[in-house]
C-alpha cells in the first residue's frame, strides 16, 4: 500500500509553528516515499470555529512551499475534506460500532453526572464512567430496549460512548509508536469515551479515526500532545476491525527557556512571530516579520529532528532525500529565535540577484520612489550580505534612495574636524573631473590625490561616509558613490558643507 499521510488542523485560530513543523513532517515522509500528503480540515467543534482560519491555513501551507495532493477543493479523491461536511459518513459508522455493541447509547444528564463527580470528590476519588459503573447508569446497557427506544422517540439527549474494556478482557494493551517505541496501557483505568455528541456531531476522537480509514491513511505523525489519545484509537479501530496506520508523535516544541510549550505568549514577551503569517492587525508573522519560508522550513525541521552529520543548510528537496521517522527526538527542541534569525542570514545571502530586485521594487512601490535614479541590480549586490531578515532591506538600501537629512551627532563630533570642509571640497573637484566607471577605479583616483595631497585616508573616509550617507553604516563608500552617481554624489557632499560649517 502506498503512504497516505494527513496534516488534519482545527480551523479555531491561526497555525502555530508547532503545527506547521508537524505538516512539513507529514509533507516530507510523503514524498520520500513517493506517497500522499492530505490536507484535512476538522471543523467538529463549531463553538470554537473561526470563519477566516481556514483560508489562513491554507495560505500558511502554500507561502512555505508545503502543498497538499488532496484537500477541499484540491483533489478530494476521499472526500469531502471538511469534517462538517461528512455527517452522514459518521452516522453510518456509529450505527456500526452501536451494532456490534462495541458502543452503547448514554442518556445521563450534565446535571446528573456533575452530581456523581462531587460525590466521588467527597470520597476523595474521581468519578470515570467506565466499566466498573456503566451498568448502574442511565444508558442503553442498564435500561431495556423498550425503554431506550421510548426515549430516543421522545427526543431524549443522548450521547454514544465507546465501551472502552469488559470485565475479564485482558486489561493491558501494548501500543507501538516509531518515536516512542513500545507502550504499554491499562485499559481498564481508561474512560467510556464520548463518540457521538448530543447535538450528532462526532467528538474528535471518532471522527478521527474514521476518517483515517476511510482516507486509507497509513502513517499518522501528529504532536505528542496526542500521545495520551493513542489507546483510545488502536482499541476503535480493533472495535471496527480495520487495520490501525503506523503512529509516530512527534515532540513539542518548547519556549526559548526550555521549559513549557512554546506559545504566543511567549513570542510577544520576547518580540518573535510564531504563526506563518499576520493574524489579525495585532498578530504578526514570520513572512511579515522578514523571514524567508525555506529558511524558516530548514530550521523548524531540525528542530526535533536530526539528519546526522554537521551539514545544517537543506534545501527541501535535500530535506526529503534525508528524512526518516526513525531519526525523529523523543526529547522537545527549544525554539531558539537567535537561531532561526541565523539560519534566515544564511538565505538572504544566497538570494539570487533578481529576487532582491524584484522586492525592491515592491520596496519603492510603497514609497513612491522612483526605481530609475540608481541600479537596483547593483545596489542588490552590495546589501545582499547585509541583511538577516527581508525587513532590513529598506533599511539597508535607502541611503541609495534617499539623501540624509540629518547627521549622527556623535559621528559628526568625533569626524568632522577643522580641515574637513577643505577635504572634502578637494574630494568633489576629482570626483567632477573624474572618469572612471567602476568604484575601484574611483577609489584608487581619490585615493591617490588624498596621497599626493597629504591628506590621511582616516581624515578623508570617515566624513565622506557621513556626507554620503548621514551616519557611518553602510558598503564600501566608493561603491556608494558608483551606485548613487557622481552629480548625485556631490550634490550630498556640497549639502554636508552646507549644513555642517562650524
Amino acid at each position: 500500500m502506498s503512504v497516505r499521510v494527513r496534516f488534519a488542523p482545527s480551523p479555531t485560530g491561526p497555525l502555530h509553528i508547532g503545527g506547521v513543523r508537524t505538516a512539513l513532517y507529514n509533507y516530507l515522509y510523503a514524498k520520500k516515499n513517493n506517497g500522499t500528503f492530505i490536507l484535512r480540515i476538522e471543523d467538529t467543534d463549531q463553538e470554537r470555529y473561526v470563519k477566516e482560519a481556514e483560508n489562513y491555513i491554507v495560505n500558511s501551507l502554500r507561502w512555505l512551499g508545503i502543498e497538499p495532493d488532496e484537500g477541499p477543493g484540491i483533489v478530494e479523491r476521499h472526500g469531502p475534506y471538511r469534517q462538517s461536511e461528512r455527517k452522514e459518513l459518521y452516522i453510518n459508522n456509529i450505527k456500526i460500532i452501536l451494532s456490534s455493541e462495541k458502543a452503547y447509547m448514554a442518556f445521563d444528564t450534565p446535571d446528573e453526572l456533575q452530581a456523581l463527580r462531587k460525590e466521588a470528590e467527597l470520597r476523595g476519588e474521581t468519578f470515570t464512567y467506565n466499566w466498573k459503573n456503566r451498568q448502574g447508569l442511565r444508558n442503553s446497557l442498564s435500561l431495556s430496549k423498550e425503554a431506550c427506544e421510548s426515549l430516543v422517540k421522545n427526543k431524549t439527549p443522548y450521547v454514544v460512548r465507546f465501551k472502552t474494556h469488559t470485565s475479564g478482557e485482558e486489561e493491558n494493551i501494548t501500543l507501538q509508536d516509531t518515536v516512542r517505541g513500545e507502550i504499554t496501557v491499562d485499559k481498564s483505568l481508561l474512560d467510556d469515551k464520548i463518540l457521538l455528541k448530543q447535538d450528532g456531531m462526532p467528538t474528535y476522537h471518532f471522527a478521527n479515526i474514521v476518517d483515517d480509514h476511510l482516507m486509507e491513511i497509513t502513517h499518522v505523525i501528529r504532536g505528542e500532545e496526542w500521545l495520551p489519545s493513542m489507546p483510545l484509537h488502536v482499541l476503535l479501530y480493533k472495535a471496527f476491525g480495520w487495520v490501525a496506520p503506523v503512529f509516530a508523535h512527534v515532540p513539542l516544541i518548547l519556549k526559548p527557556s526550555g521549559k513549557g510549550k512554546l506559545s504566543k505568549r511567549d513570542g510577544d514577551a520576547l518580540g518573535f512571530p510564531v504563526f506563518p503569517l499576520n493574524w489579525g492587525k495585532a498578530t504578526l508573522g514570520f513572512k511579515e516579520a522578514g523571514y524567508i519560508p525555506e529558511a524558516l522550513i530548514n530550521y523548524l525541521a531540525l528542530l526535533g529532528w536530526s539528519p546526522g552529520g554537521e551539514k545544517e543548510l537543506f534545501t527541501m528537496d535535500e530535506l526529503i532525500r534525508s528524512f526518516s521517522l526513525n531519526n525523529i527526538t523523543k526529547s522537545g527542541g527549544r525554539f531558539d529565535p537567535e537561531r532561526c534569525k541565523w539560519f534566515n542570514q544564511q538565505y538572504a545571502h544566497l538570494l539570487p540577484i533578481p529576487e532582491l530586485v524584484h522586492l525592491l521594487k515592491e520596496v519603492l512601490t510603497t514609497k513612491n520612489l522612483n526605481e530609475n535614479t540608481v541600479s537596483l541590480e547593483v545596489v542588490s549586490g552590495l546589501i545582499r550580505n547585509r541583511i538577516t531578515l527581508l525587513t532590513d532591506l529598506w533599511d539597508e538600501a535607502s541611503l541609495f534612495f534617499e539623501a540624509p537629512k540629518s547627521y549622527d551627532e556623535k559621528a559628526v563630533k568625533k569626524q568632522w574636524k577643522e580641515e574637513t570642509p577643505l577635504i572634502l571640497s578637494g574630494v568633489v573637484e576629482v570626483l567632477q573631473k573624474s572618469e572612471r566607471t567602476s568604484a575601484d577605479a574611483l577609489g584608487k583616483e581619490v585615493k591617490e590625490w588624498a596621497e599626493n595631497k597629504g591628506v590621511r585616508i582616516g581624515a578623508l573616509m570617515a566624513p565622506l561616509r557621513l556626507a554620503l550617507v548621514g551616519s557611518m553604516r553602510g558598503p564600501d563608500v566608493f561603491e556608494i558613490c558608483n551606485a548613487i552617481g557622481k552629480k548625485e554624489s556631490v550634490a550630498r557632499i556640497n549639502t554636508a558643507l552646507t549644513k555642517l560649517k562650524r
